[in-house]
């Protein structure tokens, strides 16, 4: 089988971001943005999708964190359509209901090639310590629209900021592990009538 691993820097005169991902990993992460809220998340989405990711990220945090957190999620993006492929012998499609103590959100996803994402996940608060919550949708935001992905985001219920955003990512990463492995009864196929997943 082919190996799904690959490299992608990216530079501007706001952000320079190097991502490495392997799609058949283990769940290791070495990340360093300099936003260390993002870290933590990025953490969880790396062990919960079993994809081992490298990202440095060095970006104009004296304005805010908004371009480093956009572009890590353009990068990140841009990495798992490079690893992907043809998207041939994939899973396609997951979904799941994640709880995490109060809270409950749900993940849906297609590996279509199309981008699109449905986000209705409700803050309560414009910062989780020093980090904008709305930067989260921003996220996922630029991550679906790099990769070619569906994805449906919905925070059912949940009080805690913190634990929203964080079930956000593991719901995404669980989706992501399940609509990214290799399926064994048709390794080879493209999972689509079309014969194509590229848009």
């Amino acid at each position: 089988m082919a190996a799904r691993s690959v490299e992608v820097t990216r530079s501007t005169k706001e952000t320079s971001i190097a991502v490495s991902v392997d799609l058949d990993g283990t769940g290791r992460s070495e990340i360093a943005t300099g936003v260390g809220f993002f870290d933590h998340m990025l953490d969880q989405l790396s062990r919960h999708s079993l994809i081992d990711m490298k990202i440095h990220a060095e970006g104009d945090l004296h304005i805010d964190d908004h371009h480093t957190v956009e572009d890590t999620g353009i990068a990140i993006g841009q990495a798992l359509a490079k690893a992907m492929g043809e998207r041939r012998g994939i899973m396609r499609y997951a979904s799941i209901d994640l709880a995490m103590d109060e809270t409950l959100t749900r993940a849906a996803i297609d590996v279509s090639g199309r981008p699109y994402l449905v986000w209705d996940v409700p803050f309560t608060a414009p910062k989780i310590g020093t980090f904008d919550t709305e930067l989260v949708r921003e996220f996922f935001h630029a991550l679906a629209h790099n990769a070619g992905i569906t994805l449906h985001v919905t925070n059912i219920y949940g009080g805690n900021n913190h634990h929203i955003s964080e079930t956000c990512f593991k719901a995404v990463a669980r989706v992501l592990r399940t609509a990214l492995e290799r399926d064994p009864r048709q390794p080879d196929a493209v999972p689509s009538t079309k014969g194509s997943l590229k848009g």
